[in-house]
């Protein structure tokens, strides 16, 4: 995110996330859950416009913050970080962490995925052990229904404790009833638990899940992961894993130098068009030339490089990773190199921030031309 207004000044006191202008009806509520289980999804659904963005107070970690109204309330919804432990081993995992068991939500909502509901029940029951007013949204109905995955909400519920509700963001599905249970914990007083107390080993919490999940959860076509378990041969194989990250990060950044190219050399033929334009008219008006200087060939050329060269690889290459991510791959990706990394005494997710893009300017003929180098 970099400096923002929200990550300088009062944005870097500690003690959490600066949460002012509470009224005596607002309620602070948590979206919690792992990365691609739609938990975006249910706050843009949840909030609209009513939103906005910014840093954690002394984090680098992005946040998101939005409102929406229900039953007469402004409800202040908290996007979480996507994190799969709130056993804090990065930025992320901390953040979510720190916030849930400060006990300044009402309630928390941790959003699960119906199609693998397993993985994501192992950070249900972490936050279940670390605050109360817990609310589980099991959303992605509708692509567990496709794959012939039933969730048996009811019974979910009762092993849990906490209240279960069923979603299908995309779809608009399930948010009204879901708002209904998060009102109802949000009145609830908060009391934040012994988080020693309550910790227990991983391994305890996984068999926890695992039960949980196979009495909850029907699959009526015993193939319903066949096409994700051939695709996890193939893109984490020992033989075929490396070298097909290798092939497609690469084909990303072919796309980005190629396709940037000629988007750049377009701007900056524009812009540049421009600049002449205001010279003439700072001619035109017979002023000086040191402010000519200073905000034509300074400020506003500046600018003008700055646009043509960044721009065009930001706008091709980070919705690319986006697809990336949505689709699934890049949480591979870290799998694929965590035994390396592990070497090295960090973790596989580490290996994504290594591909970087990094852009450069290069003059030809009096001209800005893009160029970029992967570091």
């Amino acid at each position: 995110m970099g400096l923002t207004k929200s990550s300088t000044g009062m944005g870097t006191l500690e003690g959490g996330l600066l949460l002012e202008h509470l009224g005596e009806n607002d309620r602070v509520v948590a979206l919690a859950g792992n990365p691609n289980v739609g938990k975006s999804t249910v706050f843009n659904a949840l909030t609209g416009m009513r939103q906005h963005t910014g840093n954690w107070p002394g984090k680098t970690v992005a946040s998101a913050r939005g409102t929406c109204q229900h039953g007469g309330r402004t409800y202040h919804l908290i996007d979480l970080p996507g994190t799969y432990s709130l056993h804090a081993h990065s930025a992320e995992e901390e953040v979510a962490r720190d916030f849930l068991r400060s006990g300044d939500a009402h309630a928390v909502v941790v959003v699960c995925d119906g199609t693998c509901l397993e993985r994501n029940l192992n950070l249900v029951l972490q936050t279940i052990a670390l605050t109360e007013n817990v609310v589980v949204c099991v959303n992605l109905l509708d692509e567990a229904a496709r794959k012939g995955i039933t969730v048996d909400l009811p019974l979910l519920s009762r092993k849990l404790g906490v209240p279960v509700v069923g979603a299908a963001a995309g779809q608009g599905q399930g948010l009204e009833e879901l708002m209904d249970v998060v009102s109802a914990e949000a009145e609830k007083p908060v009391t934040p638990r012994d988080e020693e107390a309550a910790e227990e080993p991983v391994e305890v919490t996984v068999r926890k899940a695992e039960a949980i999940a196979r009495a909850c959860v029907r699959y009526d076509r015993p193939d319903h992961n066949a096409r994700d378990r051939r695709l996890d041969r193939l893109l984490t194989g020992r033989v075929t894993g490396i070298p097909l990250m290798l092939l497609l990060l690469l084909g990303v950044f072919w796309l980005t130098i190629s396709g940037a190219n000629y988007p750049s050399a377009l701007l900056s033929e524009a812009l540049f068009k421009v600049q002449d334009y205001l010279t003439a008219l700072f001619t035109y008006l017979g002023a000086p030339e040191w402010l000519h200087g200073l905000l034509v060939l300074g400020a506003y050329r500046t600018l003008a490089w700055v646009v043509s060269v960044m721009l065009p690889p930001m706008a091709i290459f980070f919705p690319l990773f986006t697809l990336l991510e949505d689709f699934g791959y890049l949480p591979r990706i870290a799998f694929v190199l965590d035994h390396a990394f592990q070497k090295a005494h960090a973790c596989g997710k580490q290996a994504l921030t290594m591909w970087m893009v990094e852009k450069g300017t290069q003059f030809e003929h009096g001209q800005a031309q893009p160029t970029v180098t992967i570091a």
